[in-house]
């Protein structure tokens, strides 16, 4: 097939490009939010190749993923088309947990029918009202990047983007109050300004793939402190490289984490707890981690996601 799929998450874009597919991403001059191009730190096949607003015209497509309300707008006004039944085929893919009052929580594309929502957890498709959408989840898949734990970094890892102007919603403040009887390093875009807010804390930014990951591996467990998130991939990589997690009990994290890879829960105090018993018992750290790697490898694997979004997306064009 020939996708036509903006470079919005590039975590979860990486896995959905291993497919056996053409995959056309958007380019603009300045590689803005709505032209990124292709991705520049993580590794995308020869597959993927970037096309410009003037070439969307010409280009026959045989599905659109969306992933932001504006697309619909955008693929219109660019490639002079229509979406849907009586245009070019779309699923639109949700991401994101829902903001605002909960009562006014409606999905963008709630009144279409001829455009499916995919959600990446249940959770999400249990909160969001999707009207007369036909709604489906396709969890996350992540590639098996190896087994890369070796625990002798006395410190907890998290990965947040932008946790300053995320603060609640990330659970950057939980991270702080983590930091004042377990150290934390934080990885992610906008971390330098992270130690301004908390001090004492290390904030690591611009990091490919690669070495987000070799690094991640050093660390003795992974925090995830998000209160309102679909589920941080990076949560899903964390298990798959093998280390223990401690994640705060909201959205889908109970689903994803079993008890034999870690610590889900809504109390921080059982967290630090349990990250503090690890620290004196390495071998049990260890064996959490294993756990959660094979959890990972089963319920996430990229075999799988790749098979359920071949066969929506075979459903959709025909």
């Amino acid at each position: 097939m020939r996708i036509l799929a903006w470079h919005v998450h590039a975590a979860w874009m990486t896995s959905f490009v291993q497919g056996p597919h053409e995959y056309y991403v958007p380019v603009l001059p300045d590689r803005s939010a709505d032209g990124k191009g292709r991705a520049q730190t993580y590794d995308w096949p020869d597959t993927v190749r970037e096309i410009t607003p003037e070439e969307l015209r010409t280009t026959d497509l045989d599905v659109v993923l969306l992933q932001r309300p504006c697309e619909v707008e955008l693929f219109a006004r660019w490639a002079g088309r229509a979406l849907g039944r009586h245009g070019v085929p779309a699923v639109y893919v949700e991401h994101n947990t829902p903001r605002g009052d909960v009562a006014d929580w409606q999905h963008p594309l709630a009144a279409r029918a001829d455009v499916p929502i995919v959600h990446v957890t249940e959770f999400n498709r249990t909160v969001w009202d999707n009207g007369i959408a036909p709604a489906f989840v396709i969890e996350h898949g992540v590639p098996d990047y190896g087994y890369g734990y070796v625990g002798d970094d006395d410190s907890l890892v998290a990965a947040i983007n932008e946790p300053v102007r995320r603060w609640r919603v990330a659970g950057t403040d939980l991270v702080a109050r983590v930091t004042q009887q377990v150290p934390v390093s934080v990885y992610g875009m906008g971390t330098a300004e992270l130690p301004a807010r908390i001090p004492g804390l290390a904030g690591v930014d611009d990091l490919s793939q690669a070495e987000l990951h070799e690094r991640m591996g050093r660390h003795f467990g992974y925090l995830h402190p998000y209160r309102w998130t679909s589920l941080g991939l990076s949560l899903i990589e964390a298990m798959m490289l093998g280390l223990p997690v401690l994640a705060i009990g909201a959205t889908a994290a109970y689903e994803a984490v079993p008890p034999e890879a870690g610590l889900v829960s809504t109390a921080p105090d059982r967290l630090i707890e349990t990250a503090q018993r690890w620290r004196r018992d390495p071998a049990e750290a260890r064996a959490r981690g294993q756990a959660g790697r094979a959890h990972a490898l089963r319920q996430f694997g990229l075999a799988r996601f790749l098979d359920d979004w071949d066969g929506l997306l075979k459903e959709v064009c025909r």
